[in-house]
């Protein structure tokens, strides 16, 4: 399961919009902000494209809405906006006022919103799913690895199996107790972490406010992509997957249709300048990942596909074929010898 820092970071971009699938390809560089503005895509107007880039729980950030009236497009873009904005509230530990973050300081939080209660039902919904793969407890394991290679000399072994196994005693799911008056922990020094599935819930989210809005083609991405039918010239969008070995460069390219994508990898957030220790934690050991360089999955929501990635990150083949069969939905491994496997093939 992802730990997460303190400190501010933008998370590692490991979906890539393919230019001309996306309706990019004519988008002047001129008009692409990075300041998290909306821009219009004055070559694509044919095809009424919107644009708004920026941040979105730490992570790289993209809406694209297709709509004939552009001052229209550019209100729902607002009204996104603010729903990231309160979503974030809720789920980001950069804000110590944030609902997580008050619920891993106090041990408590009372009265917490229903996305809050639906997010961690998810969670432990996906983490039996998964055989405990996906936990949302291990942030007790972020901080001790961040402490411990914060350190000047730190052991490049890592930290002590007694403190590892002290943080993983402070873990566990069911010491996570859900009701609708209150969240609490049953156990003390307890914290939580959604980021292995609040960026595809965020996701999740504002395709069904742009749906209520009678948006039917867009390309939402909120730290995860998930596309809402076909392009507006015709046919899937298409997104491609990071080679590993090659950051920014792309390995392969899939198509996708009312489908979501989310890829996890260890290389994204390393402690270590060896690479040896990242942020996908194994909440059953308290070690990190190694399995493979990284994991795809397509799913038909953003909110599984970015926890599946997370947790399939952490499990043998044979384990996720079973889930990959079960839930009918597609996944894509890099193994550590830049082999690639696909369930189904």
């Amino acid at each position: 399961m992802i730990g997460m820092p303190a400190q501010r970071f933008t998370r590692r971009r490991f979906i890539h919009v393919s230019a001309a699938a996306a309706g990019l390809a004519l988008l002047p560089a001129a008009v692409v902000s990075s300041s998290g503005r909306f821009v219009a895509a004055a070559a694509d107007l044919e095809q009424h494209l919107r644009v708004w880039r920026g941040v979105a729980l730490g992570a790289d950030a993209m809406l694209q809405i297709h709509h004939p009236d552009p001052a229209a497009a550019d209100r729902l873009i607002e009204r996104c906006l603010v729903e990231v904005a309160r979503l974030e509230g809720i789920f980001s530990l950069y804000r110590d006022d944030s609902v997580i973050s008050v619920l891993n300081r106090d041990g408590r939080i009372a009265n917490p919103p229903l996305e809050f209660i639906e997010l961690l039902g998810q969670s432990a919904e996906i983490s039996r799913l998964t055989g405990g793969a996906f936990d949302a407890t291990v942030q007790p394991l972020w901080d001790l690895y961040a402490r411990h290679f914060s350190k000047p000399n730190a052991d490049p072994a890592g930290p002590a199996k007694a403190d590892i196994a002290a943080a993983v005693r402070r873990t566990g799911v069911s010491a996570v107790e859900i009701d609708p008056g209150e969240v609490r922990f049953s156990r003390a020094d307890m914290a939580i972490t959604l980021n292995g599935i609040a960026q595809g819930y965020i996701t999740d989210r504002i395709v069904g406010l742009l749906r209520e809005a009678g948006i039917d083609r867009s390309l939402v991405d909120m730290g995860e992509t998930r596309a809402m039918g076909d392009r507006p010239a015709g046919g899937p969008w298409i997104v491609g997957l990071e080679d590993p070995d090659h950051p920014g460069m792309v390995a392969q390219r899939i198509e996708i249709e009312n489908q979501a994508v989310a890829t996890s990898g260890g290389y994204g957030t390393q402690f270590d300048a060896a690479g040896h220790f990242n942020h996908l934690f194994d909440p059953a050991t308290g070690g990190t990942s190694w399995r493979y360089r990284s994991v795809s999955v397509v799913a038909p929501t953003a909110t599984i596909a970015d926890a599946l990635s997370t947790a399939f990150s952490l499990m043998p083949l044979d384990k996720t074929r079973r889930i990959v069969d079960a839930l009918g939905i597609k996944a894509y491994f890099t193994r550590p010898t830049g082999a690639s496997v696909a369930q189904p093939a």
